[in-house]
């Protein structure tokens, strides 16, 4: 569970330096906003998935 949670920690943090410098204060935010959305979406498309 542990690698499932830093595989998309590791993904937000790519699509978030895409956005913003990683040296920006407000670089953590934007990473865990991006990372709860990505989990959203993994939800999403496995329930769609189960239907």
């Amino acid at each position: 569970m542990s690698l499932l949670i830093r595989l998309v920690l590791v993904a937000a943090g790519l699509i978030a330096a895409l956005f913003v410098a990683q040296e920006a204060p407000n670089f953590g935010v934007l990473q865990a906003f991006i990372g709860m959305l990505l989990i959203v979406a993994l939800v999403g498309v496995l329930a769609w998935l189960r239907r």
